[in-house]
């Protein structure tokens, strides 16, 4: 799946949800569902259920930390190396693109540090 836009002039990221479909089709089976499956079903519509809270913003955040870890960055997100990180990793990127993912990777690393704040 792309999530980046080709033109470099425009911070142009879509973020692909289907959360609303697959909730919907775990209902569908809750429905149905022998006791033995209600369970894991009821946990998935859980997990869903967080999913769709989610915003576009920590979407691309905990993308963009994803393939900071994997090039093996430590440190801010936010980093140089971490924004170089991600250009390499997705070499459509601008840098203004890359440096927008990496703020939004630091932000999440800034509310794991300092708690959520509602």
């Amino acid at each position: 799946m792309k999530l980046f836009g080709q033109d470099k002039e425009e911070f142009t990221v879509l973020v692909v949800r289907e959360a609303d479909e697959i909730a919907e089709a775990v209902d569908q089976a809750l429905k149905t569902a022998s006791p033995e499956e209600r369970p894991g079903l009821e946990r998935a519509a859980a997990l869903l259920a967080a999913a769709r809270e989610t915003t576009d913003a920590e979407l691309r955040g905990s993308w963009a930390r994803r393939k900071i870890a994997e090039a093996g960055v430590k440190g801010r997100a936010d980093s140089v190396q971490a924004v170089k990180a991600l250009r390499d990793a997705e070499p459509g990127l601008s840098l203004l693109q890359a440096t927008r993912l990496s703020q939004e990777a630091a932000a999440l690393q800034d509310e794991e540090r300092h708690g959520r704040s509602a």
